[in-house]
């Protein structure tokens, strides 16, 4: 499961409504993928539906896309939104990630 706090689905349903993107079918795909300085990073963009072998996860109001090999690295990951004088942007609070590079946006598992 990941988990989605409410600042995080507001945030989605606002970018999903700034793009037109119907909100009963679309969402925010979330991924892993090869590269950043830690070895894997973080992936995202706005979908209008999810794919056949997708992991949907509906929480607080927001619609997030999984694919299945992504789902191995962020399983009980909890993705929020961070807003200060010095950051704007999702955060991966991901217990599977055994290090972190300084940004946040790559890891290790």
């Amino acid at each position: 499961m990941i988990h989605v706090t409410e600042k995080a689905a507001e945030k989605i349903r606002e970018l999903l409504a700034k793009e037109g993107v119907p909100s009963d079918s679309g969402g925010l795909r979330v991924g892993v993928q090869g590269g950043g300085c830690s070895g894997l990073s973080y992936a995202m963009r706005l979908e209008t539906q999810a794919r056949d072998r997708d992991k949907v996860i509906e929480e607080n109001g927001a619609r997030v896309f999984v694919d299945a090999k992504s789902f191995l690295y962020l399983a009980d990951t909890t993705l929020d939104f961070e807003e200060t004088l010095v950051r704007q942007g999702f955060v991966f609070q991901n217990p599977q990630a055994t290090r972190s590079c300084g940004c946040g946006s790559s890891f290790t598992a």
